[in-house]
Formats: C-alpha cells, sequence, structure tokens
C-alpha cells in the first residue's frame, strides 16, 4: 500500500515537471542555440573583414575600411571624411548584402 502511494506520488511529481523541462528545451533549440552560432557567425566575419572592405554600420553608415587595429576599424565614409568604429558596431547582413553582387 504505502509503496504504491509512494510510486503515484513520484510519478505525479515527474509529470508535473515536463512541461517545465520541454519548455526549456524548447527555449535553448528556438532561441539560444540560433543567438550562439549567430554571435559566431559575426565574430567569424569581424576577423576576416580587413581594409578596403565595404562595410554598413549598426547605425547604417556606409563606408570602406582604411585601417584596422585590435578592436576598431577607420572606416571612410567619402570625401575623405574618416570615422573610428567599434568592431562589434558592423552590421554582419548589411555588409554582407552590400559585399553580394547583385544578380
Amino acid at each position: 500500500m504505502i509503496s504504491t502511494v509512494l510510486l503515484q506520488a513520484s510519478g505525479s511529481g515527474l509529470m508535473q515537471m515536463l512541461p517545465m523541462v520541454l519548455i526549456v528545451v524548447v527555449f535553448y533549440f528556438f532561441m539560444i542555440r540560433p543567438q550562439m552560432k549567430k554571435q559566431k557567425e559575426h565574430k567569424k566575419y569581424i576577423e576576416e573583414i580587413g581594409v578596403n572592405s565595404r562595410v554598413v554600420t549598426t547605425a547604417g553608415i556606409h563606408g570602406r575600411i582604411v585601417e584596422v587595429s585590435d578592436k576598431t576599424f577607420l572606416v571612410d565614409v567619402g570625401n575623405g571624411v574618416k570615422i573610428r568604429f567599434d568592431k562589434t558596431a558592423i552590421s554582419l547582413e548589411a555588409s554582407k548584402a552590400l559585399n553580394t553582387p547583385a544578380a
């Protein structure tokens, strides 16, 4: 009698935890994992671009990289105007779209 009551109680506890576990798994695969993949891709892109690469910043400024340092880029935005940007300010999607030839 006691063993069946304990078995039922532990089974119901497991059933109560199952929805929470499923929510965590769904969050991981649909939100956390894609964001981590995107961050890795952005970091790789920032490491690959160099002088004379055309870029777009997150603020929407278009330009060409003239100088690369450890944490910043010096970007020529036209008419000899050069602005220094942090490497994280480069927009991955917009810069890739800018450098991809139109079909």
